[in-house]
């Protein structure tokens, strides 16, 4: 390509002006990108969703600059005060295909475990769906609500063309962030009535959470994974065994058989630069829910 050199060159700089959130360099670097490309190649093609992928995401920093004072003082849930305020999140619960998705997904915990315990693991199911919706909206991005697969789980759609690795692996780690808060909350609901049906959801969902955390397949866990270099991921699989051995849960050497191996793939590049801060969120998810886990075996009274 005639003009290659100066494409890497946007490219680049347009994917550094991203990293700091600066959305509207990022989106002229590539709209320079676009002038030097064929109008029909696929990568003319990838470029215009970029942008406006990046529209949106400059709009919605518009949005947030326009806020009120008091919810810019949340830092990163002022987003969220304000959709829960307009009262638009609620409304878009209502959509039908999300509530007959749930409905049935619901139905068939209720059916195997009675009301209050069926529903409650769906809620929880719910929160952790949410937990990725909710950060990939806060981004300014592009997601569907959580559609429920009845007997299966569950998944969130959003537009993830384009992303760095790094907001991919925040996104991924919501989800289990909001677990845990849910195991959390469950944990304290018993330690105030000692009704063993809280402790019963807090260890479905610390267990549930744990097993998203496995980096395989397209679990959370491999998403984030992604974002991690070769020392991150070894330092996770150590912290696991740590947490292992502390907390008695074997469910962790899942975790840690899973970053080993992807410690040692091969298409690891050797010179990826490390992600400090998506490695101590994972190894903080494990600790958290390692010790909610701990509280209980799974299968606590449901009844």
């Amino acid at each position: 390509m005639v003009h290659a050199r100066k494409l890497e060159e946007l490219a680049a700089s347009a994917r550094a002006h991203e990293e700091r959130r600066e959305f509207a360099a990022a989106h002229e670097d590539w709209q320079a990108a676009l002038q030097l490309m064929p109008d029909e190649s696929a990568q003319a093609v990838w470029v215009r969703a970029k942008i406006a992928e990046l529209f949106q995401a400059i709009r919605a920093e518009a949005a947030k600059s326009a806020a009120p004072a008091w919810t810019r003082k949340l830092g990163p849930l002022a987003p969220l005060a304000l959709l829960l305020l307009k009262g638009k999140f609620f409304l878009s619960l209502l959509k039908l295909k999300f509530l007959l998705s749930f409905a049935g997904f619901a139905g068939i915990y209720w059916a195997l475990y009675g009301f209050k315990f069926g529903f409650g693991l769906a809620a929880l199911i719910l929160l952790h769906e949410l937990g990725h919706y909710i950060e990939v909206r806060r981004r300014g991005l592009s997601a569907d609500l959580p559609m429920f697969i009845p007997g299966f789980g569950a998944y969130v759609r959003w537009s993830a063309a384009g992303v760095t690795a790094d907001t991919r692996a925040l996104v991924s780690l919501a989800g289990p962030l909001a677990g845990a808060i849910g195991a959390a909350l469950c944990a304290l609901l018993w330690l105030q009535t000692r009704d063993g049906l809280w402790m019963g959801l807090a260890s479905f969902s610390a267990f549930i959470n744990l097993m998203n955390l496995i980096p395989v397949w397209t679990l959370d866990g491999a998403q984030a994974m992604a974002a991690i270099n070769r020392a991150g991921r070894i330092g996770i699989a150590i912290a696991g065994i740590l947490f292992a051995a502390f907390f008695s849960q074997p469910l962790l050497l899942l975790v840690v058989a899973g970053a080993v191996y992807r410690a040692f793939d091969k298409t690891l590049a050797p010179d990826m630069p490390p992600s400090y801060g998506v490695t101590a969120y994972f190894v903080t998810l494990l600790a958290v829910l390692g010790y909610i886990a701990s509280l209980a075996p799974l299968g606590a009274s449901v009844r």
